[in-house]
């Protein structure tokens, strides 16, 4: 296997080796985002009750640059670093390169998995599907595409056919980068001899078809001795989007802290007319010892060039076997600057 790779890696350099001469050389731009918001929920539980917090913020500023060669291949480099973190202070960082046999990505990166999944359309700031109810509530998270997180991996998209694409990853088990598993604990560490590799995958389709637009997309992942899956499609039709997903995990997979199935699903639809947009999506999970069911009432206002204003109000109520149960509802509000 080492012999292919090293002669798989001496093809690469030779037919790259020559053409990078007359080329632009790679100058980073500067981008990103800045989430500054505020809230209050209430909750009723024997763990917790009241409000958590008052504010939230997520800041990101990422670094891009690219050049593309004189046989017209696009190699370029992205860095997404952290405004504020307790933990690791670089986001994600690969290269890509395009050409017409697709992309090829390689570096701290989420999986194709995770990158082609659809969900429900939701335009608020908190969400039901893997958002942010549980930074405001010390609610269980609904999630219907089971994230590796940004893990050191290698991807591949292949080009657009008809509408479909399609992409796999791979990420070994080893421990760089901070990469952390669903509950916080590190499960990549070859180095005592745990950890497994995740080998994930997706197909999607995109299409208009007249006044509609259609959006479908399978994707799963293997970790352990077992895997997630999950389907989910959007359907947009003059200024309303509608759509929903759907996602399992099995006890064993890798990643699943909570070693026990789970099952899940949202729906919801938007509706979008000149600056302003609104949203109203559903989501439910059956985590082993209870379940969660969570409505997001979304709002999100263009005030200008890269400036929105965005707003939810969110309840839930899970029921819990094990734990006492818990219910309560939100309001955020605040803005997003993308820059």
């Amino acid at each position: 296997m080492k012999k292919i790779l090293v002669a798989s890696s001496a093809l690469v350099a030779v037919a790259f080796a020559g053409q990078a001469s007359a080329s632009e050389p790679i100058k980073l731009s500067v981008g990103g985002y800045m989430e500054q918001w505020a809230g209050f929920s209430d909750e009723d539980t024997t763990a917790t009750s009241g409000r958590p917090n008052a504010f939230q913020s997520d800041t990101e500023v990422h670094f891009k640059g690219s050049t593309t060669l004189d046989n017209g291949i696009e190699v370029g480099a992205v860095i997404e670093l952290e405004g504020e973190t307790s933990g690791d202070q670089v986001d994600e960082q690969y290269l890509y390169i395009n050409g017409g046999f697709g992309q090829f990505k390689l570096g701290k990166d989420d999986s194709a998995a995770d990158d082609m999944g659809i969900t429900a359309p939701a335009v608020g700031p908190v969400g039901v599907n893997d958002g942010d109810m549980d930074q405001w509530t010390s609610a269980y998270l609904i999630d219907t595409v089971r994230s590796s997180g940004d893990q050191n991996r290698a991807t591949y998209y292949t080009p657009v056919f008809g509408g479909f694409r399609a992409g796999v990853s791979f990420a070994d088990d080893s421990n760089r980068n901070g990469a952390t598993e669903i509950g916080g604990t590190s499960t990549y560490n070859n180095i005592n001899g745990s950890g497994d590799n995740v080998v994930s995958g997706g197909l999607e389709y995109n299409q208009d078809f007249g006044a509609v637009a259609l959006g479908l997309s399978a994707v799963g992942e293997n970790s352990g001795d077992g895997s997630w899956y999950g389907l989910g499609t959007n359907v947009g039709f003059g200024n309303f989007t509608v759509g929903g997903s759907y996602g399992h995990t099995e006890d064993d997979y890798g990643l699943n802290s909570r070693n026990t199935d789970l099952d899940a699903f949202d729906i919801g639809v938007s509706y979008a007319m000149d600056a302003a947009a609104v949203s109203l999506t559903y989501g439910y999970e059956d985590f082993g010892t209870g379940d969660i069911s969570a409505v997001d009432l979304g709002l999100r206002y263009a005030l200008g060039a890269g400036v929105s204003w965005r707003s939810s109000v969110f309840w839930f109520d899970q029921e819990n076997d094990t734990t006492a149960d818990n219910d309560g509802y939100g309001v955020v509000t605040g803005l997003r600057l993308d820059f």
